[in-house]
């Protein structure tokens, strides 16, 4: 699918009161999702111990 035609479905199923933010939001997301799902088909992701350790650090770097 297209942009614009992610774009045009998006808006054909979105209430008619939809504000800008929550239409743009609503695209972020779909975006964010697409791109997961492509990292993941390349196998670009990391199993559950390295995200564990991951958050281990951050939490640990944000603390000091």
């Amino acid at each position: 699918m297209t942009t614009k035609e992610l774009i045009r479905q998006t808006l054909d199923g979105s209430p008619d009161d939809v504000s800008i933010d929550a239409f743009i939001e609503r695209l972020y997301l779909l975006r964010k999702i697409e791109e997961g799902l492509r990292q993941a088909a390349a196998g670009d992701v990391m199993d559950h111990d390295e995200f564990e350790q991951k958050t281990l650090r951050w939490s640990t770097d944000i603390q000091k």
